[in-house]
């Protein structure tokens, strides 16, 4: 008959071999702009090349140099959906979020707010005409509107034989007339492109 002790030894004992296999993960620090392809979809790399390729090209555009001419002040962009219309999930937000900085650090154009962030910073003004004092309170209905919107999608082409895909991704934007709805610009980007070799080995 097994007593107590046998069965806190035996205890103890698949304790230690559980332990023994649990192992931590190894981690290593590289520099954010390292390339590391590790499933072959969209990551990080991505969005820098994307971002700053579709940016340089739509800030060299004739018609935002006419009219910062024309006009005698710099135009006033505003970031609006890019849309995800690939086979794979991506965080377009973050593709945006790069093209933004992008566009206001360039120092060519003026950007406001996003329809998202809006609400919140209306919300304040109203609040302060309430609570601030008459000299620091911000007057309502005194907002910068936006020239043009930049509107996009992320697509993918994926061909494939066997274990071997290519992964081609094609992101769009466009610049657009908020008032007239022409679109002044188009940008395309085909330059991300994979092809991911994958084992026939089934366990």
């Amino acid at each position: 008959m097994i007593n107590v002790k046998q069965i806190c030894i035996a205890g103890a004992a698949a304790v230690l071999l559980l332990s023994g296999c649990v192992s931590t993960p190894t981690v290593t620090r590289v520099d954010a702009d390292t390339v590391t392809d590790l499933s072959g979809y969209w990551n990080d790399t991505d969005v820098r090349i994307v971002a700053n390729s579709l940016i340089e090209d739509c800030l060299a555009s004739p018609q935002l140099f006419n009219f910062s001419r024309d006009t005698g002040r710099l135009p006033v962009v505003i970031v609006g959906t890019f849309r995800n219309e690939s086979d794979e999930h991506i965080d377009t937000s973050i593709l945006t979020k790069r093209m933004e900085a992008a566009l206001v650090n360039s120092g060519k154009v003026d950007f406001v707010a996003s329809s998202s962030e809006r609400g919140e910073i209306r919300s304040e003004r109203e609040e302060q005409q309430l609570w601030a004092s008459e000299e620091t309170a911000k007057r309502l209905a005194n907002e910068t509107g936006a020239d043009f919107m930049m509107l996009g999608s992320v697509k993918t082409m994926i061909d494939q034989v066997g274990n071997t895909a290519v992964r081609t991704y094609m992101v769009y934007a466009e610049l657009i007339n908020v008032e007239t709805n022409r679109k002044i610009w188009i940008g395309e980007n085909r330059e991300i492109k994979k092809v991911i070799e994958r084992s026939s080995y089934r366990p």
